[in-house]
């Protein structure tokens, strides 16, 4: 894929071709792009099982016509129950199981902030994921080999997996049909009493019920304290833009300051040596930062927005930086499955939204009743009694989930986002440096080779991952730099999934999506 498609009148990209034409219907019948992004986002809960849905938690930026960006936090908070005593004898949280199901699901209390003041009925925005979850829908390559890959530590989950994901006693396999029909009955109560019936009444006891059960510290009362919240974003100004992104318990901050630091640099050509080197060291300072001080807000000592708007601070870190010599980086964590996806509307609404249940089938545990796969955002909380991310009850676990958006000084809106734990803001600032530093069209700025410091999805190495593509003399010059590199094949999935909306300022929406996806740019 190298070109852009482009439009006038509605826009939407995702990572799976139904949930972008679901978000197009919606824009067609005349919604708005805040819900078309809710009936993205709930067929991606149904027809990408493996990287989100209801059961996880979700951001949102949205920029409005006059110029505006609302910032949604619907993230989940730990368990009243969830205490270190919980977890005695265990040196670290499990990623799965029922100890891993630890903190509220805060997804669908975002989709109800953003659809405050919509103009569809919530039955319309459900409709096509309640259609695919009861007629069911083909399984895609990646689905297929992640469910393959993940079956034998998934089917020994209490709950539903085994049943609804491999009906046939083993995991299907791509071009196979899959049904959820408990997950469509799930859907229907929501589009009759309301998304906030998942926190209250019948539903969420029957939830809460079915969490109790199987073995999770997690109660009715702790879905009834749940709120998403609207936040202030995180911003900052770069050259000829300003760009946001979610505060805390996210690394938003960390995207930011990858790209404030090279406002500061020379990057060069792209994919150059030095715009390569450059993003590379820039991500390291930015991660130090994001490592050190990064966590639930009510947590920390410092004030991101406040280093964020420090031209000399930035400036100072910055010139730490080596244009010829690469610092050392032995760190890691986890990798983690998500979907960010995007939408425009006619009336100059763009909206940059990401959802996630964390690992591939999040904590594994299904709830048999409702077909709901729980989250296990929680498995990153520390067992210690203080310090980052120290697991404590009704704490905010940490979030790789960020959201991106630009305001260009020339009136263009942009949103862009991908999956892919700590690859996500190395993949915003590679997307960003092409297209709006480096004149790379807004689709070859997806499709072209990428790379990536430390872990993502399903992989183990810290190493400068590099996919096949580039120019061999920039490889052995990153090597001889002191970059531990590792080639991959062009295309690959450890890369992420990525999209991009640009709103120009005579109306021309401009999409991209890709090609490491299952997805598509919708446009009208």
């Amino acid at each position: 894929m190298q070109y852009s498609v482009r439009s006038l009148r509605g826009m939407v990209t995702a990572p799976h071709h139904l949930a972008a034409q679901a978000g197009l219907g919606i824009l067609q019948e005349g919604g708005n792009a805040r819900e078309a992004a809710v009936a993205v986002a709930a067929t991606l809960a149904v027809v990408y099982p493996h990287m989100t849905g209801i059961g996880g938690d979700g951001f949102w930026l949205v920029c409005e016509p006059d110029g505006r960006v609302e910032a949604i936090d619907a993230c989940g908070r730990a368990a009243a129950h969830a205490d270190l005593a919980l977890y005695a004898g265990r040196a670290q949280v499990p990623v799965r199981g029922p100890l891993a199901a630890n903190t509220v699901a805060g997804t669908l209390s975002g989709w109800a902030l953003a659809l405050e003041g919509g103009r569809l009925p919530l039955e319309r925005l459900l409709r096509d994921a309640i259609r695919h979850a009861e007629d069911g829908f083909a399984i895609t390559s990646g689905g297929a080999a992640t469910a393959a890959a993940k079956s034998d530590e998934l089917r020994r989950q209490p709950g539903g997996y085994a049943a609804m994901f491999e009906p046939g006693g083993r995991p299907l396999r791509e071009g196979e049909v899959l049904r959820l029909p408990q997950l469509a009955a799930t859907l229907r109560l929501l589009a009759r009493d309301g998304l906030d019936s998942f926190y209250t009444g019948p539903l969420a006891n029957q939830i809460a019920g079915d969490l109790e059960a199987l073995g999770s510290p997690l109660r009715i009362s702790d879905l009834e304290l749940h709120r998403a919240d609207r936040v202030t974003p995180l911003s900052v100004a770069v050259r000829e833009a300003r760009l946001y992104n979610l505060p805390p318990p996210t690394q938003g901050v960390a995207s930011l300051l990858i790209l404030a630091l090279l406002d500061h640099r020379d990057i060069g050509r792209a994919d150059s040596f030095e715009h390569i080197h450059g993003v590379v060291e820039a991500t390291k300072r930015a991660f130090e930062y994001r490592d050190a001080h990064v966590g639930d807000p009510a947590y920390m000592s410092v004030d991101p927005q406040a280093l964020l708007d420090d031209a000399t601070a930035l400036a100072e870190m910055a010139g730490d930086i080596d244009p010829a010599k690469a610092m050392a980086w032995p760190r890691a964590l986890p990798p983690s499955d998500t979907c960010w996806f995007g939408a425009a509307d006619a009336e100059g609404r763009v909206v940059s939204a990401i959802q996630s249940i964390y690992h591939e089938f999040g904590s594994g545990v299904v709830l048999p009743n409702s077909g709901v796969t729980w989250q296990n955002r929680g498995s990153s909380f520390r067992l210690t009694p203080d310090g980052w991310n120290a697991l404590k009850p009704q704490r905010k676990p940490f979030h790789t989930l960020n959201p991106a958006l630009a305001r260009f000084e020339d009136g263009r809106v942009m949103a862009y986002g991908t999956m892919g734990g700590e690859g996500q803001p190395q993949t915003q600032a590679a997307i960003f440096t092409r297209y709006a530093r480096q004149g790379v069209g807004l689709q070859e700025a997806i499709s072209r080779p990428r790379w990536l410091l430390g872990r993502t999805w399903g992989e183990e190495t810290t190493s400068l991952k590099l996919e096949d593509g580039f120019a061999p003399h920039v490889v052995e010059r990153l090597r001889a730099a002191g970059h531990e590199v590792e080639l991959v094949p062009q295309f690959s999935a450890m890369m992420g999934h990525a999209g991009a909306i640009v709103r120009h300022p005579d109306g021309v929406l401009e999409g991209a999506t890709d090609p490491r996806s299952d997805g598509q740019v919708a446009a009208w």
